[in-house]
């Protein structure tokens, strides 16, 4: 029996590049055994449209929407045991969400300091959900586990074990990163990022898996970037710019405005080398040009939308694979069987 792949989903640029839909699109298409998600905590969320409703998740892996998928937080991931069982009560996913039972937990001391913090919330503009205090608290090894909490007992496991019997099964999982590449504490806009690396390499530790396991590497990038928050942003708009290209947003967690850029060449080539993709997934190709909105064929994309997936691929040296083309998850152009012929 052949061994299963873990793919993983991370971000290219400041996060908000979609990979909710990106994830959420893939749990449906490839019909993954298990999903698991990595990255920092609930100061990242992901946005899923399916079905008419909108989900803003935190915890809870984005590829809930296939009702058969196994759910997995990893044990690198911080947990917020309020939001937790909100989300679990949100989209109906109890009974097969499991978390891991080494996570670190979120109490209210961690998220009162980084609210309280000068240096965090007005200088880094952290999101106030505790991430960085609690991430500094697991480093001292003070940190409380989900494994001390009597709420928690029917929810945990060994992640790491169950992931690895489940692709040893010969079936497949999908990794779901948090943040993007800019944001990563080592390889990022320090000191303005987030508390932990966020790359393919460290999706892969919080989840307890091995490089060996790694199969496909999608980076996401969004057409026009966006950052919430301070921080340096090389090709950033100015919001009457924005505004005029008709590209107004606002953030997941905290609902400030995001500040909006063109894409970056340099940041992009520098996120494909150190996740290592082998494939990209592009996301609001229709802010290129509108009438590209709810496209299923790249035929049916404008020249200038065409012209730029080319020049993402001759720049960066690697495929774009899946163009996401509107919110919902079928508004998707699926270009994986043409493109990975070998």
């Amino acid at each position: 029996m052949s061994e299963g792949k873990a793919s993983i989903v991370a971000g290219g640029q400041f996060g908000d590049e979609g990979k909710g839909k990106i994830i959420s699109y893939l749990a449906l298409k490839d019909d993954y055994h298990a999903i698991a998600r990595a990255g920092v905590g609930p100061n990242a969320g992901h946005t899923v449209k399916y079905k008419g409703e909108r989900y803003g998740i935190r915890i809870i892996p984005s590829g809930f929407v296939n009702e058969k998928t196994k759910l997995y937080v990893g044990a690198g991931v911080l947990v917020d045991i309020d939001v937790f069982f909100e989300e679990i009560e949100k989209t109906g996913v109890k009974g097969r969400i499991k978390i891991d039972e080494r996570c670190g937990i979120i109490e209210d001391k961690h998220r009162e300091a980084d609210k309280a913090s000068a240096y965090l919330k007005s200088k880094i503009g952290t999101t106030g959900t505790g991430c960085g205090p609690a991430n500094a608290e697991r480093a001292l090894r003070k940190l409380k586990l989900a494994r001390d909490f009597e709420e928690l007992k029917s929810y945990v496991c060994d992640v790491s074990l169950e992931l690895n019997s489940i692709l040893d099964s010969g079936e497949n999982v999908l990794i779901e990163m948090t943040q993007g590449f800019g944001l990563s504490l080592y390889y990022g806009t320090y000191p303005y990022v987030t508390s932990k690396d966020t790359t393919a390499s460290t999706a892969l530790a919080d989840v307890g898996l091995g490089p060996r396991k790694a199969g496909e590497i999608i980076v996401v990038f969004k057409s026009f970037p966006t950052r919430v928050g301070s921080g340096p942003f090389e090709t950033e708009l100015s919001e009457e710019e924005a505004e005029k290209r008709g590209i107004v947003e606002y953030g997941t967690v905290t609902g400030r405005k995001r500040r909006i850029g063109m894409f970056d060449f340099e940041l992009a080539k520098k996120a494909c080398r150190i996740n290592s993709a082998t494939q990209i997934a592009i996301t609001c190709i229709d802010y290129i040009d509108k009438s590209c909105y709810g496209a299923r064929e790249y035929a049916e994309l404008s020249k200038p939308a065409r012209e730029f997936i080319e020049k993402v691929e001759s720049e960066l040296k690697i495929p774009v694979t899946i163009i996401s083309t509107g919110p919902e998850i079928e508004h998707t152009i699926d270009l994986r069987e043409e493109k990975l012929k070998h």
